[in-house]
Protein backbone atom coordinates (compact mmCIF):
# COMPACT_ATOMS: atom_id res chain seq x y z
CA UNK A 1 0.00 0.00 0.00
CA UNK A 2 0.81 3.52 -0.44
CA UNK A 3 2.52 4.82 2.68
CA UNK A 4 -0.87 7.22 3.58
CA UNK A 5 1.73 9.75 5.29
CA UNK A 6 3.04 11.04 1.72
CA UNK A 7 3.64 14.21 1.10
CA UNK A 8 3.64 15.49 -2.55
CA UNK A 9 6.27 18.14 -3.60
CA UNK A 10 4.71 21.40 -4.29
CA UNK A 11 4.23 22.80 -7.29
CA UNK A 12 3.50 26.30 -8.88
CA UNK A 13 -0.06 26.81 -9.16
CA UNK A 14 -0.93 28.19 -13.34
CA UNK A 15 -3.65 27.99 -15.34
CA UNK A 16 -3.70 24.63 -17.61
CA UNK A 17 -6.43 22.28 -19.04
CA UNK A 18 -6.56 18.73 -18.02
CA UNK A 19 -8.87 16.53 -20.17
CA UNK A 20 -11.02 14.34 -17.51
CA UNK A 21 -11.02 11.39 -19.35
CA UNK A 22 -11.22 7.14 -17.99
CA UNK A 23 -8.28 6.27 -21.09
CA UNK A 24 -7.18 7.64 -24.35
CA UNK A 25 -6.58 5.24 -27.61
CA UNK A 26 -2.36 5.38 -27.82
CA UNK A 27 -2.82 4.93 -31.34
CA UNK A 28 -4.84 7.66 -32.00
CA UNK A 29 -2.51 9.77 -29.67
CA UNK A 30 0.36 8.90 -31.62
CA UNK A 31 -0.81 10.12 -35.43
CA UNK A 32 1.36 12.75 -36.70
CA UNK A 33 -0.21 14.46 -39.32
CA UNK A 34 1.30 17.68 -38.25
CA UNK A 35 4.75 15.91 -38.35
CA UNK A 36 4.85 15.73 -34.21
CA UNK A 37 5.17 13.00 -31.98
CA UNK A 38 1.96 13.02 -29.71
CA UNK A 39 1.59 11.66 -26.10
CA UNK A 40 -1.14 11.17 -23.87
CA UNK A 41 0.07 10.82 -20.32
CA UNK A 42 -1.85 10.80 -16.91
CA UNK A 43 0.03 11.93 -13.81
CA UNK A 44 -3.20 12.82 -11.77
CA UNK A 45 -5.61 10.92 -10.02
CA UNK A 46 -9.48 11.65 -11.24
CA UNK A 47 -10.40 14.06 -8.64
CA UNK A 48 -7.37 15.63 -8.48
CA UNK A 49 -7.33 19.54 -7.39
CA UNK A 50 -7.99 22.34 -8.88
CA UNK A 51 -4.23 23.69 -7.81
CA UNK A 52 -2.78 20.41 -9.07
CA UNK A 53 -4.44 20.66 -12.11
CA UNK A 54 -3.25 24.14 -12.67
CA UNK A 55 0.13 22.89 -11.45
CA UNK A 56 0.10 20.32 -13.85
CA UNK A 57 -0.92 22.37 -17.35
CA UNK A 58 1.97 24.81 -16.01
CA UNK A 59 4.35 21.66 -16.13
CA UNK A 60 2.70 20.60 -19.47
CA UNK A 61 3.49 23.99 -21.43
CA UNK A 62 6.99 24.00 -20.24
CA UNK A 63 7.51 20.78 -21.42
CA UNK A 64 5.76 21.01 -24.65
CA UNK A 65 7.79 24.55 -25.32
CA UNK A 66 10.58 23.00 -24.60
CA UNK A 67 10.03 20.17 -26.69
CA UNK A 68 8.31 21.86 -29.95
CA UNK A 69 8.30 18.07 -31.90
CA UNK A 70 6.41 16.59 -28.69
CA UNK A 71 2.80 17.66 -28.07
CA UNK A 72 1.78 16.36 -24.64
CA UNK A 73 -2.08 15.94 -23.33
CA UNK A 74 -2.13 15.25 -19.95
CA UNK A 75 -5.61 13.22 -18.23
CA UNK A 76 -6.70 11.93 -15.24
CA UNK A 77 -6.99 8.35 -15.37
CA UNK A 78 -6.66 5.85 -12.52
CA UNK A 79 -4.60 2.37 -12.96
CA UNK A 80 -6.66 -0.84 -11.82
CA UNK A 81 -5.28 -4.27 -11.80
CA UNK A 82 -9.01 -5.92 -12.65
CA UNK A 83 -9.21 -3.11 -15.94
CA UNK A 84 -5.84 -3.10 -17.42
CA UNK A 85 -5.74 -6.19 -19.37
CA UNK A 86 -9.03 -4.80 -21.40
CA UNK A 87 -7.55 -1.52 -21.93
CA UNK A 88 -4.55 -2.83 -22.76
CA UNK A 89 -6.44 -5.15 -25.66
CA UNK A 90 -8.88 -2.31 -26.72
CA UNK A 91 -6.07 0.22 -27.06
CA UNK A 92 -7.61 2.86 -24.50
CA UNK A 93 -4.29 3.10 -22.53
CA UNK A 94 -2.00 6.56 -22.12
CA UNK A 95 1.01 6.76 -23.67
CA UNK A 96 2.15 7.24 -20.03
CA UNK A 97 0.53 5.94 -16.71
CA UNK A 98 1.90 4.84 -13.44
CA UNK A 99 1.65 1.42 -11.51
CA UNK A 100 2.42 0.64 -7.98
CA UNK A 101 5.91 -0.89 -7.20
CA UNK A 102 3.33 -4.38 -6.31
CA UNK A 103 2.64 -4.68 -9.80
CA UNK A 104 5.72 -3.49 -12.14
CA UNK A 105 7.90 -6.21 -12.04
CA UNK A 106 5.02 -8.77 -12.72
CA UNK A 107 3.65 -6.66 -15.87
CA UNK A 108 7.06 -5.99 -17.08
CA UNK A 109 8.23 -9.82 -16.58
CA UNK A 110 4.70 -10.63 -18.86
CA UNK A 111 5.88 -8.67 -21.95
CA UNK A 112 2.78 -5.99 -20.74
CA UNK A 113 4.85 -2.70 -20.31
CA UNK A 114 7.14 -0.97 -22.74
CA UNK A 115 11.15 -1.05 -22.78
CA UNK A 116 12.42 2.00 -22.44
CA UNK A 117 16.29 0.85 -21.49
CA UNK A 118 17.57 3.06 -24.90
CA UNK A 119 16.26 6.08 -23.66
CA UNK A 120 16.60 5.83 -20.26
CA UNK A 121 19.87 5.38 -20.78
CA UNK A 122 20.08 8.57 -22.20
CA UNK A 123 18.96 10.33 -19.19
CA UNK A 124 21.03 12.69 -17.23
CA UNK A 125 20.30 10.53 -14.16
CA UNK A 126 20.72 6.76 -15.55
CA UNK A 127 23.80 6.12 -13.54
CA UNK A 128 22.61 7.75 -10.57
CA UNK A 129 19.35 5.79 -9.38
CA UNK A 130 19.86 3.60 -5.76
CA UNK A 131 20.04 0.66 -7.78
CA UNK A 132 17.69 -1.07 -5.34
CA UNK A 133 14.43 0.97 -5.93
CA UNK A 134 15.26 1.30 -9.94
CA UNK A 135 14.86 -2.66 -9.18
CA UNK A 136 11.03 -2.46 -9.11
CA UNK A 137 11.07 -1.72 -12.72
CA UNK A 138 13.54 -3.79 -14.02
CA UNK A 139 12.35 -7.60 -15.36
CA UNK A 140 14.08 -10.47 -14.92
CA UNK A 141 15.66 -9.82 -18.48
CA UNK A 142 17.69 -6.78 -16.87
CA UNK A 143 16.15 -4.68 -19.02
CA UNK A 144 14.22 -0.94 -17.84
CA UNK A 145 10.54 -0.73 -17.77
CA UNK A 146 9.96 1.91 -15.83
CA UNK A 147 10.50 5.03 -13.55
CA UNK A 148 9.72 4.71 -10.14
CA UNK A 149 8.98 8.00 -8.04
CA UNK A 150 7.69 8.64 -4.27
CA UNK A 151 8.78 5.82 -2.99
CA UNK A 152 9.01 4.59 1.14
CA UNK A 153 10.19 2.35 2.96
CA UNK A 154 9.03 0.77 6.57
CA UNK A 155 11.19 1.97 9.32
CA UNK A 156 11.47 2.31 13.34
CA UNK A 157 10.21 5.21 14.27
CA UNK A 158 11.14 6.08 18.22
CA UNK A 159 10.66 8.89 20.73
CA UNK A 160 13.53 10.70 21.41
CA UNK A 161 12.53 12.06 24.89
CA UNK A 162 11.09 8.43 26.31
CA UNK A 163 14.22 6.86 25.44
CA UNK A 164 16.00 9.60 27.67
CA UNK A 165 13.56 8.45 30.10
CA UNK A 166 13.98 5.05 29.75
CA UNK A 167 17.89 5.29 30.21
CA UNK A 168 17.78 4.30 26.60
CA UNK A 169 20.28 5.99 24.03
CA UNK A 170 18.45 7.83 21.41
CA UNK A 171 21.12 8.07 18.94
CA UNK A 172 21.74 4.27 19.28
CA UNK A 173 18.12 2.66 18.59
CA UNK A 174 17.58 -0.89 18.46
CA UNK A 175 19.02 -2.71 15.19
CA UNK A 176 17.64 -5.94 15.60
CA UNK A 177 14.50 -7.38 16.58
CA UNK A 178 15.57 -8.65 20.10
CA UNK A 179 16.99 -5.61 20.63
CA UNK A 180 13.59 -4.11 19.95
CA UNK A 181 11.63 -6.35 22.69
CA UNK A 182 14.47 -5.55 25.00
CA UNK A 183 13.83 -2.06 24.62
CA UNK A 184 10.57 -1.93 24.60
CA UNK A 185 10.24 -4.02 27.99
CA UNK A 186 12.81 -1.16 29.04
CA UNK A 187 10.64 1.42 27.81
CA UNK A 188 7.42 -0.20 29.59
CA UNK A 189 9.16 -0.87 32.64
CA UNK A 190 10.69 2.89 33.78
CA UNK A 191 7.95 5.04 31.65
CA UNK A 192 4.74 4.05 33.33
CA UNK A 193 1.85 4.30 31.47
CA UNK A 194 3.74 4.20 28.01
CA UNK A 195 4.12 0.89 25.72
CA UNK A 196 6.96 0.03 24.46
CA UNK A 197 6.58 -1.32 21.53
CA UNK A 198 2.88 -1.58 19.58
CA UNK A 199 1.74 -2.22 15.77
CA UNK A 200 -0.94 -1.26 13.84
CA UNK A 201 -3.91 -4.06 13.61
CA UNK A 202 -7.10 -2.47 11.77
CA UNK A 203 -8.17 -1.14 8.62
CA UNK A 204 -5.72 -3.33 6.58
CA UNK A 205 -2.56 -2.03 8.79
CA UNK A 206 -2.32 -5.36 10.65
CA UNK A 207 -1.70 -6.74 7.54
CA UNK A 208 0.73 -4.48 6.14
CA UNK A 209 3.18 -4.40 9.19
CA UNK A 210 2.84 -8.36 9.33
CA UNK A 211 4.26 -8.09 5.85
CA UNK A 212 6.93 -6.04 6.68
CA UNK A 213 7.77 -8.30 9.61
CA UNK A 214 7.46 -11.67 7.39
CA UNK A 215 9.71 -10.19 4.35
CA UNK A 216 12.50 -8.91 7.15
CA UNK A 217 12.94 -12.02 8.52
CA UNK A 218 13.67 -13.54 4.80
CA UNK A 219 9.60 -14.73 3.82
CA UNK A 220 7.02 -14.01 1.66
CA UNK A 221 3.39 -13.99 1.88
CA UNK A 222 2.64 -14.80 -1.99
CA UNK A 223 5.07 -15.91 -4.65
CA UNK A 224 4.91 -16.28 -7.81
CA UNK A 225 5.13 -19.23 -10.44
CA UNK A 226 7.14 -18.86 -13.87
CA UNK A 227 3.57 -19.74 -15.41
CA UNK A 228 2.84 -16.48 -13.48
CA UNK A 229 0.68 -18.16 -11.19
CA UNK A 230 0.41 -16.89 -7.48
CA UNK A 231 0.26 -19.15 -4.80
CA UNK A 232 -1.11 -17.48 -0.65
CA UNK A 233 1.51 -18.64 1.62
CA UNK A 234 1.23 -17.06 4.83
CA UNK A 235 1.23 -19.84 6.52
CA UNK A 236 5.12 -20.20 6.30
CA UNK A 237 8.06 -20.31 8.80
CA UNK A 238 8.98 -16.68 8.96
CA UNK A 239 5.11 -15.22 9.77
CA UNK A 240 4.48 -17.53 12.63
CA UNK A 241 8.15 -16.22 13.52
CA UNK A 242 7.06 -12.71 13.47
CA UNK A 243 4.20 -13.87 15.21
CA UNK A 244 5.86 -15.13 17.74
CA UNK A 245 7.86 -12.17 18.77
CA UNK A 246 4.64 -10.14 19.02
CA UNK A 247 3.50 -12.38 21.30
CA UNK A 248 6.23 -12.49 23.29
CA UNK A 249 6.21 -9.11 23.73
CA UNK A 250 2.42 -8.71 24.39
CA UNK A 251 2.32 -11.87 27.09
CA UNK A 252 5.49 -12.62 28.30
CA UNK A 253 7.32 -8.96 28.37
CA UNK A 254 3.70 -6.91 28.99
CA UNK A 255 5.46 -4.28 26.82
CA UNK A 256 2.93 -3.33 23.95
CA UNK A 257 0.62 -1.28 25.84
CA UNK A 258 -3.42 -1.92 26.64
CA UNK A 259 -4.95 -0.79 23.11
CA UNK A 260 -5.02 -3.48 20.24
CA UNK A 261 -6.89 -1.66 17.91
CA UNK A 262 -4.90 1.18 16.19
CA UNK A 263 -4.80 2.14 12.50
CA UNK A 264 -3.07 4.40 11.06
CA UNK A 265 -3.97 7.69 12.51
CA UNK A 266 -4.95 6.55 15.94
CA UNK A 267 -1.32 4.82 16.11
CA UNK A 268 0.07 8.17 14.78
CA UNK A 269 -2.24 10.11 17.60
CA UNK A 270 -1.00 7.95 20.24
CA UNK A 271 2.21 8.22 19.51
CA UNK A 272 2.61 11.95 19.43
CA UNK A 273 0.86 11.83 22.65
CA UNK A 274 3.93 9.98 23.97
CA UNK A 275 1.78 6.58 24.60
CA UNK A 276 3.95 4.86 22.54
CA UNK A 277 7.80 4.61 22.51
CA UNK A 278 8.50 3.11 19.34
CA UNK A 279 6.60 1.32 16.37
CA UNK A 280 6.61 0.70 12.61
CA UNK A 281 5.75 3.05 10.07
CA UNK A 282 6.39 4.10 6.43
CA UNK A 283 9.95 6.33 6.68
CA UNK A 284 8.23 9.36 6.04
CA UNK A 285 5.45 9.56 8.61
CA UNK A 286 7.17 12.08 10.20
CA UNK A 287 5.45 14.83 7.71
CA UNK A 288 1.77 13.87 9.08
CA UNK A 289 3.08 13.67 12.68
CA UNK A 290 3.37 16.95 12.18
CA UNK A 291 0.84 18.43 10.41
CA UNK A 292 -1.98 16.15 11.58
CA UNK A 293 -1.11 15.37 14.96
CA UNK A 294 1.48 18.58 15.95
CA UNK A 295 4.29 16.57 17.15
CA UNK A 296 7.30 18.34 18.43
CA UNK A 297 9.50 17.19 15.59
CA UNK A 298 12.59 17.51 17.79
CA UNK A 299 11.55 14.45 19.72
CA UNK A 300 11.59 12.47 16.81
CA UNK A 301 13.56 9.45 15.63
CA UNK A 302 13.88 6.74 13.09
CA UNK A 303 15.81 4.12 12.08
CA UNK A 304 16.08 1.27 9.24
CA UNK A 305 13.49 -1.69 10.44
CA UNK A 306 15.82 -4.53 11.34
CA UNK A 307 16.51 -7.22 8.48
CA UNK A 308 17.38 -11.27 10.10
CA UNK A 309 20.68 -12.30 8.29
CA UNK A 310 18.89 -14.44 5.59
CA UNK A 311 19.17 -14.37 2.13
CA UNK A 312 15.86 -13.37 1.11
CA UNK A 313 15.43 -10.61 3.90
CA UNK A 314 14.87 -7.45 2.72
CA UNK A 315 12.48 -4.56 3.71
CA UNK A 316 9.10 -3.54 2.22
CA UNK A 317 8.74 -0.76 0.49
CA UNK A 318 5.58 1.38 -1.90
CA UNK A 319 6.02 3.60 -4.31
CA UNK A 320 4.52 4.16 -7.93
CA UNK A 321 6.44 3.72 -11.21
CA UNK A 322 5.66 6.03 -14.57
CA UNK A 323 5.48 3.25 -17.17
CA UNK A 324 4.95 3.52 -21.27
CA UNK A 325 2.30 1.99 -23.43
CA UNK A 326 3.89 -1.33 -24.61
CA UNK A 327 2.06 -0.51 -28.25
CA UNK A 328 3.52 2.88 -28.79
CA UNK A 329 6.14 3.05 -31.04
CA UNK A 330 9.85 3.51 -30.80
CA UNK A 331 9.39 7.49 -31.42
CA UNK A 332 6.90 7.86 -28.88
CA UNK A 333 8.76 5.94 -26.26
CA UNK A 334 11.76 7.96 -26.56
CA UNK A 335 9.29 11.39 -25.67
CA UNK A 336 7.36 9.45 -23.18
CA UNK A 337 10.74 8.70 -21.20
CA UNK A 338 11.65 12.45 -21.74
CA UNK A 339 8.58 13.86 -20.22
CA UNK A 340 8.53 10.95 -17.11
CA UNK A 341 12.35 12.39 -16.45
CA UNK A 342 10.86 16.23 -16.87
CA UNK A 343 8.12 15.40 -15.12
CA UNK A 344 8.79 13.12 -12.05
CA UNK A 345 12.92 13.09 -11.95
CA UNK A 346 14.28 16.75 -13.04
CA UNK A 347 12.95 18.49 -9.77
CA UNK A 348 14.77 16.41 -7.41
CA UNK A 349 18.17 16.79 -8.72
CA UNK A 350 17.38 20.41 -9.72
CA UNK A 351 18.58 22.89 -7.64
CA UNK A 352 16.35 25.52 -8.05
CA UNK A 353 13.28 23.39 -8.05
CA UNK A 354 14.77 21.78 -4.87
CA UNK A 355 14.88 25.32 -2.81
CA UNK A 356 11.53 26.31 -4.07
CA UNK A 357 9.81 22.87 -2.80
CA UNK A 358 11.70 23.41 0.57
CA UNK A 359 10.71 26.81 1.32
CA UNK A 360 7.16 26.03 0.42
CA UNK A 361 6.95 22.36 2.72
CA UNK A 362 8.70 25.46 5.77
CA UNK A 363 5.90 28.04 5.47
CA UNK A 364 3.58 25.75 6.02
CA UNK A 365 4.82 23.94 8.61
CA UNK A 366 5.57 20.57 6.48
CA UNK A 367 8.18 18.22 6.93
CA UNK A 368 10.91 19.63 4.59
CA UNK A 369 13.67 17.04 4.92
CA UNK A 370 11.32 13.94 5.93
CA UNK A 371 13.29 10.66 5.84
CA UNK A 372 12.04 8.80 2.41
CA UNK A 373 13.94 5.98 0.24
CA UNK A 374 16.38 8.01 -2.10
CA UNK A 375 16.06 7.04 -5.92
CA UNK A 376 19.37 8.00 -6.31
CA UNK A 377 23.00 7.26 -5.15
CA UNK A 378 23.89 8.35 -1.33
CA UNK A 379 26.29 11.06 -3.81
CA UNK A 380 22.79 12.91 -5.50
CA UNK A 381 20.59 12.25 -1.92
CA UNK A 382 23.86 14.16 -0.20
CA UNK A 383 23.68 17.24 -2.81
CA UNK A 384 19.62 17.29 -2.32
CA UNK A 385 20.06 17.59 1.25
CA UNK A 386 22.68 19.87 1.09
CA UNK A 387 20.50 22.09 -1.27
CA UNK A 388 17.83 22.25 1.66
CA UNK A 389 19.91 22.30 4.91
CA UNK A 390 19.02 26.14 4.82
CA UNK A 391 15.42 25.16 5.46
CA UNK A 392 15.02 21.50 6.90
CA UNK A 393 12.80 21.29 10.27
CA UNK A 394 14.00 18.03 11.66
CA UNK A 395 16.87 17.86 13.37
CA UNK A 396 19.37 15.90 10.29
CA UNK A 397 20.85 14.49 13.67
CA UNK A 398 18.00 12.76 14.93
CA UNK A 399 17.25 11.01 11.03
CA UNK A 400 21.15 9.63 11.11
CA UNK A 401 20.36 6.22 12.08
CA UNK A 402 18.08 5.61 9.00
CA UNK A 403 19.75 8.12 6.20
CA UNK A 404 22.96 6.70 6.88
CA UNK A 405 21.45 2.46 6.76
CA UNK A 406 19.07 2.86 3.96
CA UNK A 407 20.89 2.77 1.16
CA UNK A 408 22.12 -0.33 2.47
CA UNK A 409 19.38 -2.40 2.77
CA UNK A 410 17.72 -4.55 -0.16
CA UNK A 411 13.99 -3.28 -0.94
CA UNK A 412 11.43 -5.78 -1.68
CA UNK A 413 8.05 -4.94 -2.93
CA UNK A 414 4.59 -5.76 -1.33
CA UNK A 415 2.97 -8.99 -2.03
CA UNK A 416 1.15 -8.98 -6.05
CA UNK A 417 -1.86 -10.25 -5.93
CA UNK A 418 -5.31 -8.72 -4.14
CA UNK A 419 -2.88 -6.90 -1.75
CA UNK A 420 -5.38 -5.48 0.26
CA UNK A 421 -7.92 -8.36 0.81
CA UNK A 422 -4.60 -9.95 1.84
CA UNK A 423 -3.79 -7.51 3.93
CA UNK A 424 -7.60 -7.13 5.70
CA UNK A 425 -7.44 -11.07 6.66
CA UNK A 426 -4.23 -10.87 8.59
CA UNK A 427 -5.87 -7.72 10.41
CA UNK A 428 -7.85 -10.34 12.43
CA UNK A 429 -4.91 -12.46 13.00
CA UNK A 430 -2.86 -9.82 14.40
CA UNK A 431 -5.55 -8.42 17.03
CA UNK A 432 -6.02 -12.61 17.35
CA UNK A 433 -2.80 -13.38 18.72
CA UNK A 434 -2.45 -9.67 20.89
CA UNK A 435 -5.56 -10.03 22.39
CA UNK A 436 -5.70 -14.11 22.45
CA UNK A 437 -2.68 -15.48 24.42
CA UNK A 438 -3.93 -18.94 23.11
CA UNK A 439 -4.85 -18.57 19.38
CA UNK A 440 -4.53 -21.06 17.09
CA UNK A 441 -1.91 -18.97 14.81
CA UNK A 442 -1.66 -21.67 12.54
CA UNK A 443 -5.45 -22.10 11.78
CA UNK A 444 -6.23 -18.68 11.40
CA UNK A 445 -3.50 -18.37 8.63
CA UNK A 446 -4.17 -21.64 7.03
CA UNK A 447 -7.89 -19.66 7.05
CA UNK A 448 -6.20 -16.38 5.49
CA UNK A 449 -4.36 -18.67 2.64
CA UNK A 450 -7.96 -20.52 1.81
CA UNK A 451 -9.52 -17.16 1.45
CA UNK A 452 -6.97 -15.57 -0.43
CA UNK A 453 -6.46 -17.94 -2.78
CA UNK A 454 -9.53 -18.35 -3.69
CA UNK A 455 -9.97 -14.54 -4.51
CA UNK A 456 -7.15 -14.80 -7.10
CA UNK A 457 -7.92 -18.28 -8.33
CA UNK A 458 -11.28 -16.69 -9.52
CA UNK A 459 -9.54 -13.85 -11.48
CA UNK A 460 -8.51 -16.78 -13.91
CA UNK A 461 -11.99 -18.71 -14.44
Amino acid sequence: MKSPGKVLLAGVVTAGTIAALAGCSSGDAGASADGKIHLVVAPVLPGATADALKALGERVDEFNKANPDIVVKAIEYQWTGTTFAAELAGGTLPDVFNVPFTDSKTLANNGQLADITTPFKKTATADKWNKNVLDVATGDDGKIYGIPWGPYAMALSYNREIFQKAGLDPDKPPTTLDEIAAAAKTISEKVPGVAGYMQMTQGNTGGWELATLTQALGGRLETTGSDGKVTVNTDNDQTKAGLAWLKSMRWDDDSMGSNFLFDWSGINEAFAAGKIGMYMSGSDVIGSLMQANGFDQSKYGVTTFPLADAADAGILSGGNVDVVNVKDSPEQIAAAVKWIDFYRTQPTVDKDAAIKNAETLKAGNQAVNAPTLPVFDKETWQQNQGWIAPYANIPAANLKPFTDSIFDQTIVPEPPAHTQDLYGALDAVVQAVLTDKNADIDALLKGVDDKVQALIDADSQ
